[in-house]
């Protein structure tokens, strides 16, 4: 298991001289300027900040500011070290933003802990956050997260593509071997077609063996090609069911965006395509416009 990473953010090199022996059993990374820790947060994962209030140029409570009206960083759990305990100074941490803090000279019993309980809890919602948008027998995007996700493509992109792929005769898959077999196909499958994701593809299951996919791509031919490879990847899988070996294919639907169309079209033209390919002898791949 790999080690947190703590970002130390102090101009003082006697306080991080300090924290660095304390913290030895993370990945600790220093700045020495909210500049630098701006900087550094881009670059690297960042599990917990230990931020100075008081710092020439930008002070501590500008640089949480910053970091928490950001996506990307908006999570990372901040602790504010600072020897301004009053009233005023602890009300503002928590207004701009900090997740708790410790008062200098600090106790390293008490920093520890605190420390231990931040990371801890960043571990647990993130682990609520990835089950609540995932579906839980494939771990691809549930049907939400999927939606969520493709509103915001849909409206960035012009030149989207929409893919429907669903695994064919699956009912009789699930009546003849029973559930359970139906789904480790349905786990399979789902992997099968990981191998042929690229980065910038959303990729959800949005009903019981039916999956969707939003691509931006260059040219159809290109996701032709892909859409191919899939269903020939389905199509070479093997499935035992006691002394019985279970082939299983799959059939595609593929749209593109077009002037004044909305997700939801894209998206049923997609099935359309789908069916089409269903409907002229499935295990292939259909588009339309």
């Amino acid at each position: 298991m790999s080690k947190a990473t703590i970002l130390i953010v102090d101009d003082s090199k006697e306080n991080i001289t300090i924290l660095l022996s304390l913290l030895d059993q993370y990945d600790v990374l220093v700045a020495l300027s909210g500049e630098k820790a701006l900087k550094m947060v881009e670059k690297h994962r960042v599990d917990m900040i230990l931020l100075d209030i008081v710092m020439p140029k930008m002070n501590g409570y500008e640089v949480c500011e910053i970091l928490k009206s950001k996506e990307e960083s908006k999570e990372i759990p901040i602790l504010f070290i600072t020897a301004h305990s009053d009233d005023e100074s602890i009300e503002k941490a928590f207004e701009v933003g900090g997740n708790d803090y410790v008062s200098k000279p600090f106790k390293a019993v008490e920093l520890l802990a605190r420390v231990k309980m931040h990371l801890k809890l960043r571990e647990t919602l993130e682990s609520l956050a990835y089950m609540a948008t995932r579906d839980f027998m494939t771990g691809i995007y549930n049907r939400r997260k999927f939606f969520e996700l493709a509103e915001k493509m849909f409206d960035e992109n012009d030149n989207l593509y929409a893919i429907m792929i669903d695994i064919d005769n699956f009912k009789k898959i699930n009546d003849t071997y029973g559930h359970p077999f139906g789904d480790s196909v349905i786990q399979k499958v789902v992997n099968a077609l990981k191998e042929h994701i690229l980065d910038d593809m959303v990729f959800g299951r949005i009903g019981g063996e039916e999956f969707a996919i939003l691509s931006i791509v260059d040219s159809l031919e290109i996701l032709n090609v892909l859409a191919e490879d899939m269903r020939k990847t389905v199509e070479l899988l093997e499935f035992k069911y006691h002394e019985t070996s279970v082939k299983v294919t799959i059939s595609i639907g593929i749209s593109h965006k077009i002037s004044n169309d909305t997700l939801d079209m894209l998206l049923f033209r997609a099935d359309e395509a789908l069916y089409e390919a269903k409907g002229i002898g499935r295990n292939r791949v259909c588009f339309r416009e």
